[in-house]
């Protein structure tokens, strides 16, 4: 995906004929056109109807593909997947629902964002972790589940881990069933597609609250703009310029901050230096496990403040965007001073304990 394209309309634009028919937007694309919203939220309606041809599918996935999305293209295929989602309702307002869900497709160094969600949520933040199985074979689920964690709770467990243990995880194969009808073809392009972004912006619990990690630096104004187009509460999306989908403690990391405002939400662009809010430079990827128990007993270390120092720092930068953006801390400093205090504390590990006990009932 490569440079942003503006959008650009021909004078004439034919509607689908049938069901499932893909070729007007193919049409569109073809000629170097983009889609509005609405022509987006067609185009991925019809698609995610199953009725699609397979062929015009992997067409309008390769052409998106080409360059980076507009603002109107993603964000109607994310209404759509919105629309579509089996949803995760509760007594938990969704504008308190944080996420800590990212794009994937960068190197992996631990579980980072998952460990942060697991702090916000020791500090009160109610958190919908949005997450799916890996390519690495340690990703947040596997390393949930390995920590006791069952991953087909179904929408009750998923209820009440919210509810009483401020934590549920969203597995996402339960909960985006329309999406199954790209699954074979986005396996057989083998290229990342409109839908790894689509993913991370459709959280199953409506959370408005969100952490994003982004494997390009040139998603992180596309997504936002597309998080306040949806009406996000507070959000940070990032990309460490050492190339990781975290906020890294190996190099500066470039933030977007989106916060709701009466005008209808402001975008802040900065880079953060790791030293520039108490967290010490290092490597993150000298700690990277290499097996799924590895993983596990990572995640278990540093919640428990015996882990390797770097993935004590890293954790806690990770941990203070998400307190950020989960509304318990006001800056990035006090967010890491937080996330310090509750490891130091056992708040952290207790926070693990409680959410498998909820989860196994």
């Amino acid at each position: 995906m490569g440079t942003p394209v503006t959008p650009v309309q021909p004078a004439e634009f034919s509607r689908p004929e049938r069901e499932g028919d893909l070729t007007p937007f193919l049409r569109l694309l073809i000629a170097g056109h983009t889609l509005t919203t609405e022509q987006s939220r067609s185009a991925f309606g019809e698609l995610m109807g199953g009725q699609s041809h397979p062929a015009e599918v992997g067409a309008m996935l390769a052409l998106l593909a080409r360059r980076l999305p507009t603002v109107e293209e993603l964000t109607g295929a994310v209404l759509v997947m919105r629309s579509h989602v089996t949803a995760l309702e509760s007594s938990v307002d969704p504008a308190s629902i944080l996420d800590t869900a990212g794009t994937g497709g960068a190197p992996k160094a631990f579980n980072a964002s998952t460990l942060a969600a697991v702090i916000a949520a020791s500090q009160g933040v109610h958190v919908a972790k949005h997450g799916n199985r890996s390519r690495t074979g340690r990703g947040s689920a596997e390393v949930l589940e390995a920590l006791g964690m069952p991953l087909d709770l179904g929408l009750e467990g998923q209820r009440r881990c919210l509810e009483q243990a401020r934590f549920a995880f969203c597995f996402a194969p339960n909960h985006h069933p329309a999406a199954r009808h790209a699954m074979p073809i986005r396996k057989a392009l083998g290229f990342p597609t409109i839908f790894n972004l689509v993913g991370p912006l459709t959280n199953p619990a409506h959370a408005r609250r969100q952490v994003i990690g982004v494997y390009d630096r040139a998603f992180i104004p596309l997504i936002a703009e597309v998080l306040r187009e949806l009406g996000s509460e507070h959000a940070l999306v990032y990309h460490g310029l050492d190339g990781l989908d975290e906020m890294t403690t190996g190099a500066r990391t470039l933030v977007a901050e989106v916060t709701r405002t009466a005008q209808g939400g402001s975008i802040h662009l900065r880079e953060v230096a790791p030293e520039s809010v108490g967290v010490r430079q290092g490597n993150p990827l000298s700690v990277a496990p290499e097996s799924l128990s590895d993983a596990a007993r990572l995640f278990r270390d540093v919640l428990a403040g015996r882990a390797a120092p770097i993935a004590m720092e890293m954790t806690a930068l990770n941990a203070a965007a998400a307190l950020v953006a989960g509304g318990r801390a006001e800056s990035l400093a006090d967010g890491v001073d937080l996330a310090r205090k509750s490891i130091a504390t056992g708040a952290a590990e207790a926070a693990l304990d409680r959410l498998v006990a909820v989860a196994r009932g």
